[in-house]
């Protein structure tokens, strides 16, 4: 958000793509012009109709999946991108966006939370018709914060450290839809500390059931799943993740069988299928279009790691390596919450906690699911360590293209793993702590002053 600007303009002219939605008429609250006493929502579906705002809401950062190793471009495809920063972040360069601004990748999730925090402020004015409402309203405010911080993190703040102090960059913690509020960075700590207690007051006020038919609301399931993925990218493998993911399961634990799928189409997944907490993609990429780029394809070691009984294989790419269609039913992959990724979850924090028994079983129950029915020889427990690279190289098959991957890159090599990417078009390889694990904040939010540059 730049400073300076009318809090009531900006919240009329971010609303106003809303009328796009299906649901809009004429008595629709922002069809109201902006006027001083119409912009601010005034009752609780003005509330609801903001944060089902799917032309803002949808939006996750695309420069970590860009930046990571799940597929490669060839040489006519790198060279023929027109975006500045994806040709960039894909090969790691130093300068990524070579002076341009409005980057959607800082901008998008920092307009989700302002949405979020005109609904938070608005919420204790509203006269209470419905107290159920009212807190599932609240609860979806602080999820959806806390969601965008999350995703602003992996990008733009350190890597968090669970042996460190962790008092080095976060991001800037807009609590206020104040746009005149000065932007510092909070410390990597703060960051998380935020995102976690947004999370755990978002998870006290949400149904306990999905809404089927609008997956981009938030529910007690999608709050504890995220809470576990947060506490996973901060290896709080022995507690929190693991607790959180249990939680989650406990409360909602179905899965797909891929054999009742057809394996021709583009898009074998239906949106509202039933492993889907929680609807998000990643921002519109020239380099990841799902169905129509033909010039990025699949890691070919990633790509030859599935055994030819197992249906991810024919799910989730075409026959010459293409990327096919996700979990979101769309052209962009699904970066949201589902339930294969909680088991998964589960099943490495077992493996950590030395308990590699029930670590299998989980992996057991979701890759039962995956491969030709009849087919599939269960994992037999060995050690911990053994059951942790099996989940692992699972993990890795089974959540390819879900902006996972770059969160999962940079928390493994904390942990030692040393994993060094390489591309031929890449001036050196990516190593384990390098400064380009932090991507830089675009060049048009530092020159308004009070954000330090992350160091590349």
């Amino acid at each position: 958000m730049k400073k300076g600007r009318n809090l009531k303009i900006i919240i009329f002219l971010l609303l106003a793509g809303v009328c796009l939605l299906p649901s809009c008429n004429k008595n629709n609250f922002l069809d109201k012009k902006p006027s001083s006493d119409l912009v601010i929502p005034k009752t609780l579906d003005d509330c609801q109709v903001l944060l089902d705002n799917y032309l803002v809401m949808e939006q996750t950062p695309e420069l970590g999946e860009i930046s990571a190793d799940n597929f490669y471009l060839n040489d006519v495809g790198w060279k023929g991108l027109l975006s500045i920063k994806e040709k960039n972040a894909y090969v790691w360069a130093v300068d990524i966006y070579e002076g341009q601004g409005g980057v959607e990748d800082w901008d998008d999730p920092y307009s989700q939370v302002f949405y979020a925090n005109v609904v938070l402020e608005a919420l204790p004015g509203i006269q209470v018709d419905s107290m159920g409402k009212w807190k599932n309203l609240q609860g979806a405010a602080y999820f959806i914060r806390a969601y965008a911080f999350y995703n602003l993190a992996q990008v733009f703040a350190d890597v968090y450290n669970p042996i460190g102090t962790n008092d080095g960059q976060g991001i800037p913690l807009r609590l206020s839809a104040d746009v005149d509020q000065p932007s510092t960075r909070a410390s990597l700590y703060d960051t998380y500390q935020r995102i976690l207690s947004d999370l755990q007051t978002a998870s006290s006020l949400l149904p306990n059931n999905r809404d089927i038919a609008h997956l981009n609301r938030p529910s007690k399931p999608a709050a504890l799943a995220m809470l576990a993925r947060v506490y996973l990218s901060m290896s709080d493998y022995n507690n929190n993740a693991g607790i959180y993911a249990n939680s989650c399961l406990k409360m909602y634990d179905s899965l797909i069988d891929y054999n009742t799928l057809p394996d021709t189409t583009i898009n074998p997944f239906v949106l509202t299928n039933t492993e889907v907490l929680y609807q998000s993609q990643l921002l519109p990429s020239g380099v990841l279009v799902a169905k129509h780029q033909k010039n990025a394809f699949v890691d070919s070691n990633l790509y030859h790691s599935y055994a030819d009984s197992d249906l991810r294989k024919v799910m989730f790419y075409e026959p010459n390596g293409n990327i096919k269609e996700g979990y979101n039913f769309g052209l962009y992959p699904f970066t949201g919450l589902a339930i294969d990724e909680v088991y998964l979850i589960r099943a490495e924090c077992y493996a950590r906690h030395d308990s590699a028994t029930y670590a299998i079983n989980d992996l057991n129950t979701l890759l039962v699911n995956r491969w030709v029915k009849g087919r599939y020889t269960p994992y037999v427990p060995g050690s911990p360590d053994a059951a942790l690279d099996t989940v692992l190289a699972e993990r890795r098959k089974e959540l390819p293209f879900r902006g996972l991957r770059w969160t999962d890159l940079r928390r493994l090599n904390i942990g030692g793993a040393n994993i060094t990417l390489t591309r031929p078009e890449a001036l050196s390889p990516l190593i384990s702590g390098d400064l380009r694990y932090v991507l830089p904040i675009p060049p048009d939010v530092i020159s308004l002053g009070g954000i330090i540059q992350n160091q590349r």
